[in-house]
């Protein structure tokens, strides 16, 4: 079979698109032959050498869906035939996997294998975020960096539903629209405006009550300054870099909390998997939830689905196409 694998850590160059062994299911697992594969800052990070993978060359991708063709002994919870998503399996730029059977979910009938894999990495994020580590309620406002990403459009839709106002941060008029048209109240295009400022005139200098920040290094620190007493920092990735070491003193004079998030944590029981996933499927089927699939590409042309969400030219969802 064909994917993607990386030799050495570096920028999208370093991705080779070149033969593996076919997969096998071994005990707990099953095979599944993607038709989608999520593409996510995480692999960035893990191309980039930020997150340590072992030995060289690695598999990298976490997030696909498809068919699963065949099972271990061991396995019940799905069958040959199921259509399924994942995210946590490692080596998802590929054109097979064998997954543990115990972090697929199967994909109702109303939700497209494409939809599945563009939907739950990113989905189930902003449930945890908007449901669990700080469960917004109606009242609350909420700031929501990168408001145009994968993340941030079903951040805004959750949050909105949920009663709480959006304000959302982006980069471009295009990202504005697509914020507003997900849900945010307001808007802040943060390279012509500074966005504490606008933030403390937006809430009549109260602050929100949480800040949901993926984008890290660049964000953070004036983040903080934008939460009212006893606010909360919701941080879950690391678009522009990783955070830098925190003084907590900086925490004293609002009482303020702060927390790094991770979907890991949040899905790591069977029933919390298909609990948040149900609810992102349910949404979908409803017409609750709206993925917006930025575009697809081809599994051998992942340097340039890299690039182009590097260079922040995404609204919304990319995928690979194996």
């Amino acid at each position: 079979m064909k994917a993607i694998r990386v030799h050495a850590p570096g920028g999208p160059e370093v991705m080779v698109y070149e033969d593996v062994p076919d997969p096998v299911a071994g005990p707990g697992k099953a095979v599944v032959r993607l038709e989608a594969v999520g593409v996510n800052f995480a692999e960035v990070y893990a191309r980039r050498g930020a997150i340590p993978q072992g030995q060289y060359p690695i598999g990298i991708g976490q997030e696909a869906a498809g068919t699963v063709v065949s099972v271990a002994p061991d396995v019940t919870l799905v069958r040959p035939g199921d259509r399924v998503a994942f995210t946590g399996v490692p080596g998802a730029y590929a054109e097979i996997v064998a997954a543990p059977a115990a972090r697929l979910v199967r994909l109702p009938d109303a939700v497209a294998t494409k939809m599945g894999a563009a939907a739950i990495l990113q989905g189930m994020t902003a449930h945890y975020l908007a449901c669990s580590t700080y469960p917004l309620k109606p009242g609350d406002t909420c700031l929501v960096h990168a408001a145009a990403g994968g993340v941030g459009l079903l951040l805004c839709q959750i949050a909105r539903s949920r009663g709480a106002r959006v304000i959302g941060t982006v980069s471009t008029p295009a990202k504005a629209r697509a914020a507003r048209e997900a849900g945010a109240d307001d808007v802040i295009l943060y390279e012509e405006v500074d966005f504490e400022e606008e933030v403390k005139r937006l809430t009549g200098g109260r602050g929100v009550d949480v800040v949901y920040d993926g984008v890290g290094r660049a964000t953070f620190l004036k983040g903080l300054n934008c939460l009212r007493p006893r606010g909360l920092m919701a941080s879950f990735g690391q678009a522009s870099g990783g955070v830098e070491p925190l003084n907590i003193g900086l925490l004293f004079q609002r009482s303020l909390f702060v927390t790094q998030a991770s979907l890991r944590d949040h899905t790591a029981t069977r029933q919390d998997l298909e609990e948040r996933a149900g609810d992102i499927f349910s949404w979908i089927t409803e017409g609750k939830l709206k993925v917006t699939v930025h575009g697809e590409y081809p599994l051998r042309e992942a340097p340039r689905a890299h690039a182009a969400l590097e260079n922040r030219e995404t609204i919304g969802k990319l995928l690979l196409i194996p």
